[in-house]
């Protein structure tokens, strides 16, 4: 119970230091606008980016400045890098061409501290491929408004080659006309949060998209996450695919909401980070209904 308790205050009170500015992509007047509720809502960036206090809270005054997160895997040791535009040890000298390519191939520029060498793959630029043009012009915008923090991260140790496994939906692209469609709104933004990063099966170090899809079971110890509270864990990414059983088929859409945006399971209890609700909870209705209506449409698995 106690432990039940430590979770919500946890949740509750990452929710409150992390920038959230609800303005949806009809509603965005300006770049800066639509970047910031990107960046600030599905994408999450400051779940890895933004470091954090003991209680695993972000620090606000040092947004995207990095060391939010490490991870230690049989492929790279890696930590979240500084993203704010300081010269020196964030990405202020980048043109905005190099953090589009860095978002969407994964690759540093020539002028990087690491010149042209591959992100570690917990890096989701397999996802963020699916970006649409003006979306990557609304981030790199948020981006370049950050303010400069200077925080010299470690360097990331590869053991192996970068593997990024491609994902369908951002393989085969989204346009604006096709987001009409709420369904392929919802696989749009389900893309851009990289959602099936972590629910979609993982096997011998490879992400399953065409017969895991949604799956769940891959896990998170700490032994392999470093960052978050003290009294975390571990997590286990839960069955998300339409079936009723294993999956969550069953759940009503406000169940389905309740999880994304609070972090709180269908039979009330805490569900577990690293998944992003402190940041999901700026998701506009219409964006939620989206993401919903997609999982809908997740084929069952058990």
């Amino acid at each position: 119970m106690k432990a039940c308790i430590a979770w919500r205050r946890c949740i509750a009170e990452i929710a409150l230091t992390a920038t959230v500015v609800p303005v949806s992509a009809t509603a965005a007047e300006t770049l800066l606008e639509r970047g910031t509720y990107l960046v600030n809502t599905i994408l999450a960036c400051g779940n890895c980016h933004t470091p954090k206090n003991a209680e695993g809270q972000a620090i606000a005054e040092k947004e995207l400045s990095g060391g939010g997160v490490s991870f230690t895997t049989p492929a790279f040791n890696a930590t979240a890098s500084n993203i704010t535009p300081d010269r020196e040890t964030g990405i202020g000298a980048w043109s905005d061409a190099d953090i589009k390519r860095a978002l969407t191939e994964g690759v540093r520029p020539a002028q990087a501290r690491l010149p042209n060498v591959p992100l570690a793959a917990v890096m989701p630029a397999g996802f963020y491929k699916a970006l649409l043009p003006r979306d990557l012009d609304a981030i790199v915008a948020y981006l370049r408004s950050v303010k400069p923090v200077r925080n010299e991260v470690a360097a990331p140790e590869y053991k192996a080659p970068i593997h990024r496994d491609p994902y369908p939906d951002a393989e085969a692209g989204f346009t604006e006309e096709s987001l009409r469609d709420p369904v392929r709104h919802g696989a749009y933004l389900a893309t851009i949060g990289h959602c099936m990063e972590c629910h979609s099966v993982f096997n011998r170090g490879t992400l399953d998209h065409k017969t895991g899809l949604g799956g769940g079971g891959r896990q998170f110890m700490p032994t392999m996450v470093h960052g978050l509270p003290s009294s975390w864990q571990g997590a286990t990414a839960p069955n998300i695919t339409s079936d009723p059983v294993k999956g969550i088929g069953a759940w009503s859409d406000a169940e389905i909401k309740r999880a994304i945006r609070q972090g709180i399971g269908r039979d009330g209890q805490p569900l577990k980070l690293p998944m992003a609700f402190a940041w999901y909870a700026g998701l506009t209705d219409g964006d939620v209904q989206a993401i919903v209506a997609w999982l809908r449409t997740v084929p069952a698995r058990q």
